[in-house]
């Protein structure tokens, strides 16, 4: 169906029977892995199939991780974050969706570093977590709206734009990342912003919220490094939602300009369904154009 991410199928033995399921999985276009114990079953079947398939050998681990979908979605009560947790439970590929936030139990709460270095080994037991999504973010709040000039500089609201912006998802990667299978494909996004971009700025103005997700960006680059060496076929990624109509972007004409919140969340949930691991450390936007940094 076009629009719609090919549904993943999982065949577990290469006997005849697994093959007449294959090629029917083949013939709706979906994305099929043949599990078995046999390598040399596994090559003659690399061979019948060409390339139209994916085979693994049938370990306890690769079988585990290819019939529980797991996926997390930090940030999960505001605009971004709730339509992405609601497309993931209406997903029939993904066998558990949970929404963590400030009175969700546990709690992830960005100005309390604490709740977050609890929250994971919390979840660890209903891992591993297959995608694990960041979606909180600050653009305007009690300190003010963002900074035009210079002269507008201040600490109260550098702090706190920091502190959510790239602070708080900054632990996220610390104690989240471990949380990803370490056989098979992980996922890890972080949602910036396209003004977090140093080559595309061309406006100026915004000082704390760019800055904020520039660095943001950095962390994510540099996490995907060393998460690559423990996770190898895990993909950390930065995202640009665009402009959605939300709290966020309400004093922008965001209801006006933006998109709804189900859009976005749709398409970068497609974006992330076609990264493969080797563009883990990048950066995109909703409609999968890579971004500069």
């Amino acid at each position: 169906v076009p629009g719609v991410a090919p549904a993943k199928v999982a065949i577990l033995g290469g006997s005849v029977s697994g093959v007449n399921a294959a090629q029917m999985a083949v013939g709706m276009r979906a994305d099929v892995t043949i599990y078995d114990i046999s390598n040399d079953r596994l090559a003659e079947l690399d061979m019948f199939f060409s390339s139209q398939i994916k085979t693994a050998y049938a370990s306890k681990a690769a079988i585990a991780s290819a019939v529980k979908n797991a996926h997390l979605v930090i940030g999960a009560t505001g605009a971004i974050g709730s339509a992405f947790l609601a497309h993931l439970q209406a997903d029939p590929r993904c066998a558990l969706a949970v929404g963590l936030g400030r009175h969700t139990q546990p709690a992830v709460d960005l100005d309390d570093e604490a709740t977050i270095a609890a929250a994971a080994p919390q979840l660890k037991a209903q891992g591993p977590w297959h995608c694990i999504i960041h979606a909180a973010g600050l653009l305007h709040g009690p300190h003010g709206m963002p900074e035009k000039r210079l002269g507008q500089l201040n600490y109260a609201q550098m702090e706190a734009t920091f502190r959510t912006n790239t602070f708080g998802p900054a632990l996220v990667l610390a104690h989240f990342a471990p949380l990803l299978p370490k056989q098979g494909r992980g996922l890890l996004a972080v949602l910036s912003a396209k003004v977090g971009s140093i080559g595309d700025n061309r406006l100026g103005g915004w000082y704390s919220y760019r800055a904020s997700k520039a660095a943001l960006n950095m962390l994510v680059k540099t996490a995907s490094i060393e998460v690559a060496r423990t996770h190898p076929q895990a993909v950390l990624v930065a995202l640009h939602p665009g402009t959605v109509n939300s709290v966020l972007s309400a004093p922008f004409n965001g209801a006006e300009i933006g998109r709804p919140a189900a859009d976005a969340a749709g398409d970068m949930l497609r974006v992330l369904d076609g990264l493969p691991a080797e563009q883990t450390g990048s950066f995109h936007a909703y409609s999968g154009e890579p971004l500069p940094w």
